[in-house]
């Protein structure tokens, strides 16, 4: 953990409010309140447009704000490009990232950088980007924690082994969370992000084809669920179809991803074993019921995810486009 920090910046954060601790520095809300006080709209304003335009960047820029928390933390360091392909958003587990969620990111940046030059992090803007579409979606909103720095390294090479499979057991998915403060019920909300999810085939296709050799098709399936996936995704698919990880309300962000995985209906093995291992059940059936814990669950998981391993103060520096270091 690193000290507070001095000087100028720590005397705006107590100006401003209650510093919040966590990863490697201090986050607070309304960090950019004097120096750009429209931030947050412009952000919103960004999303609105982009998800008008293309709804498959709601669930792309969650995804893009998880991958990115989760290795080197939240920094931003998944938007460099490589002209060598050697960057993060290179590794094979980011590749699938979808070019909706980067997309909005920059042009959120471009437009914040029009009214504040040089002042907003590419990191800031990706953690509100990030709420904005959760509540595009119809979900919950929740204050943003400001003060991020950007990092300043970006390796493909540190990606494997920092993310969760879709083959990931529930001791798998609670350690790797457990490793960036984040606990198991955090991961279980977080999870929920599903919702509004899509998937290539690929991703899953050991479930339907090739589980065992004895039950070629994962028995935690619901038989009708089983055979609606091997209509949308026959062997030797073209494999850029993708398809919803929510088969109900798609567009929706809401608890039914609870409710199917109570029915057999999780897309991943990560995500059915949430309902099928007992030291778990109990919270997703808690959130197949009342979706206002679902809700109040994931609004503290986003904002503790925000905090990993964040740079703040003197660390990392503020890019000027996002997909380049200065």
């Amino acid at each position: 953990m690193v000290g507070k920090r001095v000087g100028l910046v720590m005397v705006a954060v107590v100006i401003i409010g209650v510093i919040v601790g966590g990863g490697e520095g201090q986050l607070v809300e309304n960090f950019y309140r004097s120096s750009c006080p429209n931030l947050e709209a412009i952000v919103k304003q960004v999303v609105g447009v982009k998800v008008s335009q293309a709804f498959p960047t709601i669930p792309a820029t969650l995804r893009l704000f998880f991958h990115d928390c989760f290795v080197e933390g939240c920094d931003a360091s998944v938007m460099i490009a490589s002209p060598n392909g050697d960057a993060e958003k290179d590794a094979p587990d980011n590749i699938s990232l979808a070019g909706d969620g980067f997309d909005t990111i920059v042009k959120a940046k471009q437009a914040v950088e029009a009214q504040c030059p040089g002042v907003v992090s590419c990191a800031d803007i990706m953690a509100l980007a990030a709420r904005d579409v959760v509540v595009a979606a119809g979900g919950p909103s929740f204050s943003v924690e400001l003060g991020r720095r950007d990092g300043l390294v970006s390796m493909a090479s540190r990606v494997a082994g920092n993310l969760p499979g879709p083959e990931f057991n529930l001791k798998q998915l609670t350690d790797m969370f457990a490793e960036h403060g984040l606990n198991q019920l955090d991961m279980i909300a977080l999870s929920g992000a599903h919702t509004v999810g899509f998937s290539h085939c690929s991703r899953f296709a050991n479930r339907i084809y090739n589980f065992t050799s004895s039950s070629p098709v994962d028995p935690s399936l619901d038989p009708t669920y089983a055979q609606e996936l091997m209509q949308a995704c026959p062997r030797n698919v073209d494999p850029n179809i993708a398809i919803d990880m929510d088969p109900n309300t798609a567009r929706t962000f809401d608890n039914v991803y609870y409710q199917n995985l109570v029915q057999g209906k999780g897309l991943f093995t990560s995500d059915e074993v949430l309902f099928t291992d007992p030291a778990s059940t109990s919270s997703v059936s808690d959130f197949a019921n009342n979706q206002g814990d679902f809700y109040a669950a994931f609004t503290v998981a986003m904002r503790k995810l925000g905090r990993v391993s964040v740079k703040t103060g003197s660390q990392g520096e503020i890019r000027r486009d996002c997909t380049a270091f200065n």
